[in-house]
Order: structure tokens, then sequence, then C-alpha cells
């Protein structure tokens, strides 16, 4: 592998990773970790080229994510985990229980989107013209490099297929806020089109994880003890 992945480990017993957001790093979840360690063996990583792991040489995509992932797990001897994935991090679980439904236990997508077309109009054309504005000067401007691999995230993945959800095997949990960045049908469809998904909907916008983190962790904790 070449890159080596920063992250936050705490608890015991059954593992749970932590995935979390386009430009963020593993610190979002710090609502989560104390609370989720007290039953579980958690794991917070830091994405490739995000926080404190570094970018390496292989592509910047969603699908690359979730092979690191992979080889995190094959790397600390993790048979078998619950996934958490926040907003690209739950694109990066979505990706990884369709490709590896073995090594998932219960699944969590919490602001997951199947392509740029399940985001708001209102926030996805201000993405898409940074995007396109960033590329013009990527080959000139390291920092603008940076940058359009990241927003290309959000306009360029994950796009999964509604035929490719039906392979996940895991119980999965579907959750958003009731304000989310995230077009509500287009939630409802992730939701209507995994075999074994349950739905939530918890008070707040995009980052519900973090600005309502009661609510969300009782959710979480309720769908993973059920």
């Amino acid at each position: 592998m070449d890159i080596k992945h920063f992250y936050i480990e705490k608890g015991q017993g059954e593992v749970i990773i932590l995935l979390h957001g386009n430009g963020e790093n593993s610190n979002y979840f710090k609502g989560q970790i104390d609370e989720f360690s007290r039953l579980y063996h958690v794991y917070a990583i830091d994405t490739r080229g995000h926080g404190q792991t570094p970018r390496g040489e292989r592509p910047f995509t969603i699908r690359q994510f979730s092979k690191d992932l992979l080889e995190f797990m094959n790397e600390h001897q993790i048979d078998k985990a619950h996934l958490l994935g926040f907003s690209d991090g739950g694109n990066i679980a979505m990706v990884f229980a369709i490709n590896n439904p073995d090594r998932v236990n219960k699944l969590i997508l919490d602001g997951a989107n199947l392509n740029a077309d399940g985001v708001k109009r209102t926030i996805q054309i201000p993405i898409e013209i940074g995007y396109r504005i960033a590329r013009k000067f990527s080959g000139k401007n390291a920092a603008a490099k940076s940058n359009a691999e990241m927003l290309g995230l959000m306009v360029n993945d994950p796009n999964v297929s509604v035929s490719e959800l039906s392979k996940i095997q895991a119980k999965t949990l579907v959750i958003a806020g009731t304000k989310d960045m995230i077009k509500e049908e287009h939630t409802r469809l992730i939701a209507a089109s995994i075999p074994h998904s349950e739905l939530v909907f918890v008070k707040g916008d995009h980052f519900i994880a973090n600005k309502n983190a009661g609510e969300f962790n009782q959710k979480v904790l309720e769908f993973l003890k059920g």
C-alpha cells in the first residue's frame, strides 16, 4: 500500500469503523468516539489525502478509498466490521459493502448519495463551478490541483447505480438530516433499494452527527444493538 492511514482507536468489542466526509478528518466524529467506544472497538480513519493521511500516488476516487479501507482492515486483522460513513464516507462505505459483502457486519449510511444528481442544486451548482475553475488552474498550481481533486469527488463520484444496491447484504441504516443537502427523495430511493434497510431522519442539516449528536447517537446505537 502506498499510504499509512492516520486513525483514532478506542474501546473494545465488535469493531466499528467511522468514515468522515469530504475535506474533513476523523475529528468530525468527536461526538461519537467516546460514546461508541463504551460498547464497541472504534476506529476513526483519516481518508487518503485528508487530515493526517498522505495523498499517495493512487487515484483520488471513492472506489480507491474503498480499496484503501479493505487494505486497512486486512492490515489490522479486522475480519468484519460495522461501518458508519458520513457523506463521502457514506459513499465509501456503500461501495465497500457492494464489493465486499462478507466484510461488513452492519452498515450506517449518513447523508450518502449515489451521484451528483442526489444533491440539491443550490448546493451542487457552486461545487461544479468551483471544480471547473480549479481544474483550469490545476496544471499550474498545487493548491488548485488539490482543490480540483477534492471537489471532483462531489462532481464525478460515486456513480453507483440503483441496481448495485441490491448487492448489499448487511443490515443497513440510512440516515439523513430533515434539512439535508441530499434530496429527501434521493435518500428514500437509497433506503428502498437496499434489501435489509431502515430509514431515519434526524432533525438538522447535513451535519447531524456533529450538530445533533444526542439524537444521532441514539438512533445509531439502537440500530446496532437491535
